[in-house]
């Protein structure tokens, strides 16, 4: 069902994929939008190792969730800062694409869980989370992404 990665010499191997995943805090989720036109927006995330799958927040309402709601398929793309190799001018970049299944998050207590694991992706603040959760959580909605099939590739700009 999916296509082989035609430049194969340059596939990273799952384990550096899911590296990246845990790693980067940004991607961009694309989903099939409104008359069947592509919606890709940057979306912060987590990759849970527990169950395989990557985690967002999110408004209750929008383009995003009217588009989830149509058609649960969807491709998250993340990668990495990027590198340059010593007397080049070239970037190096390590990026990773999924292509899965989406889905709204209704369980308060998961919704609790996936924004904790997002907050602490970003800040060690105890402080803060609970501000954010008590102040929040109710006006949140969480997204499961299911991974279905994740390829990831190292690309010189060169």
């Amino acid at each position: 069902m999916f296509r082989p990665m035609r430049r194969f010499k340059q596939q990273l191997e799952n384990e550096e994929c899911i590296a990246i995943l845990k790693n980067e805090k940004r991607g961009v989720l694309s989903l099939i939008g409104d008359e069947g036109y592509p919606y890709s927006i940057p979306m912060d995330h987590f990759y849970d190792e527990n169950d395989g799958k990557i985690y967002f927040h999110c408004a209750k309402e929008g383009h995003k969730i009217d588009a989830i709601k149509k058609c649960d398929k969807a491709c998250f793309c993340v990668y990495d800062k990027g590198f340059v190799k010593e007397g080049d001018w070239a970037l190096n970049i390590k990026s990773v694409v999924v292509f899965g299944r989406i889905s709204l998050v209704e369980d308060i207590k998961k919704r609790e869980e996936i924004c904790t694991n997002l907050v602490f992706k970003f800040i060690d603040d105890k402080e803060y989370l609970k501000k954010e959760l008590d102040s929040a959580l109710s006006r949140v909605q969480c997204l499961e992404f299911t991974i279905e099939h994740m390829t990831g590739k190292l690309v010189n700009e060169k």
